[in-house]
């Protein structure tokens, strides 16, 4: 299995109505991309200080599957259209496991 995740940091004064278009996003990618083999996304529970605001684990057969939905225009339109313009931070880490 080769998995990814991700975290973001909102920009102060991003709205509900700006993450729950985030999430409509991100849900609408397992029926597009089929190398999605677990997707899991939202917002932080809020209990535990310091945390990101919201994250996504992503999981795949392997790397080229990962590569696939890195570079799949509808995840790179999610990104562009509805992540990007709220979000000042983000991490990433990939594992092999």
């Amino acid at each position: 299995m080769f998995h990814h995740m991700a975290m973001f940091r909102f920009n102060p004064g991003t709205t509900k109505d700006q993450i729950d278009s985030i999430t409509d996003g991100l849900a609408s990618l397992p029926d597009q991309i089929d190398v999605l083999s677990g997707y899991r996304f939202g917002p932080d529970a809020g209990i535990a200080a310091g945390s990101w605001d919201y994250g996504v684990a992503a999981d795949f057969t392997d790397e080229t599957h990962y590569a696939a939905y890195s570079n799949h225009p509808a995840h790179v339109a999610v990104i562009k259209d509805r992540i990007a313009p709220v979000v000042s931070e983000i991490a990433r880490v990939q594992i092999r496991a």
